[in-house]
């Protein structure tokens, strides 16, 4: 694997267990693809440094726990704001 590769996976790692982030902001933060951020914390990370693996998958298996509550909040903000305009 190329260094850059391995490098970039424990970033992202380190990046989503320091904001408690989502896969969708932490590819928006570093540029790249949902998939890419998936593939470096689940599979790449994993064989360069299991335990930080395990701590970010921990944080993106929160989120994505509490993705429903946080899609009805967002549905919520948006015809609230409808209704004062």
């Amino acid at each position: 694997m190329k260094d850059y590769i391995e490098e970039r996976a424990v970033e992202i790692a380190n990046y989503i267990i320091e904001e408690n982030a989502t896969v969708r902001q932490t590819a928006k933060r570093f540029g790249i693809s949902k998939s890419t951020v998936h593939k470096d914390v689940t599979e790449r990370l994993a064989q360069i440094n299991p335990g930080l693996a395990a701590q970010a998958r921990i944080v993106l298996d929160v989120n994505k726990s509490e993705r429903h509550i946080r899609g009805g909040m967002a549905t919520r903000e948006k015809y609230l704001h409808l209704e004062q305009h």
